[in-house]
């Protein structure tokens, strides 16, 4: 992971109907950090909240950072960089990160909805290299409205479902099947991402891999009480109170830890976990992660008991 760093808008581009993509180099021309498919950086613009975009160029090419932005309707951000952001500004990121890496496999099914295409396109690339079978789902309201479709075209075979075309797609019939050895990854709005979760409930564990772009809903009854946490490495023990985040009880005792997103998406916070049960409330870590217990997001995720034991 690399600190904030100043960048330079060196191109924009329209790839669908309400979808820019806007390409980022180093002021001096120099190489940016290196990353990998699936990762996202966190876009600092002046006077409005940071907001992560996946990486949606080529790894391979160091020069620039590709990132897409659609609008959303009072949206502050996707706004901003719609109507003010032009080439030749000034911007910060941080970055690169990945909460949702490409794992080596022979064959991979791709699901996307819309803007959610951005992560998986470096993965469709990467896919090519290894020689993988790779498959894509790509859903959108009309074909138009499908960014990066021929480029995706190039790389795989695109299924293409369109909702105002009569071609939705028919999630559960997709996915009844399992297809063995196949990794299944998704990014796309929360109504799909949930679909996907639940037709594909009956496939191996470990087979299904998320990109949320916000958090998933939880029960406001979730993590009402109080714990103690106990940091290893600094010999502390912290009291958190009910209403309060890990994340917050640390920055509290001056133990400061990396956030950005601070809804258990980005995975910034992430932090070893020594002793104790999680409660995980994030929107990351797979079935078999949560049940292995070696790591929480101290954003969100709370203790299920009266105590942690946290690597920090």
């Amino acid at each position: 992971m690399s600190g904030r760093r100043p960048l330079r808008v060196k191109r924009m581009a329209w790839e669908a109907p309400g979808v820019v993509s806007v390409d980022l180099v180093a002021p001096d021309g120099a190489a940016l950090p290196p990353w990998e498919a699936g990762a996202h950086i966190d876009l600092h613009l002046p006077a409005a909240p940071v907001r992560q975009y996946s990486l949606c160029g080529d790894p391979d090419d160091h020069s620039a950072w590709r990132i897409a932005v659609r609008e959303v309707p009072g949206g502050v951000v996707s706004g901003l960089i719609h109507k003010a952001l032009r080439p030749g500004a000034m911007v910060e990121a941080e970055g690169p990160r990945n909460s949702f890496p490409l794992v080596p496999s022979p064959s991979y099914l791709f699901i996307a909805g819309g803007i959610g295409i951005t992560p998986i396109l470096p993965m469709l690339r990467a896919t090519q290299r290894m020689g993988a079978q790779a498959a894509l789902l790509f859903c959108a309201k009309r074909a138009e409205d499908a960014p990066f479709l021929d480029a995706a075209r190039g790389l795989c075979k695109v299924s293409l479902h369109c909702s105002a075309e009569g071609t939705r797609l028919d999630v559960a019939a997709a996915l009844a099947a399992v297809q063995p050895g196949t990794l299944l990854y998704c990014c796309g709005p929360e109504p799909l991402m949930k679909a996907v979760e639940a037709a594909a409930a009956h496939w191996p564990d470990g087979s299904l891999r998320f990109e949320w772009f916000a958090p998933k809903a939880r029960p406001d009854s979730e993590g009402a009480g109080a714990f103690d946490v106990v940091c290893a490495r600094s010999a502390r023990t912290l009291r958190v109170e009910a209403g309060t985040s890990v994340l917050s009880a640390l920055r509290g005792a001056g133990l400061d830890l990396p956030s950005s997103c601070e809804q258990g998406v980005c995975g910034t916070c992430e932090c070893r976990v020594l002793e104790g049960e999680v409660e995980h409330r994030d929107s990351i870590l797979s079935a078999s992660e949560r049940a292995a217990n070696a790591a929480m997001m101290t954003c969100v995720s709370r203790a299920k008991g009266a105590r942690l034991v946290l690597d920090i």
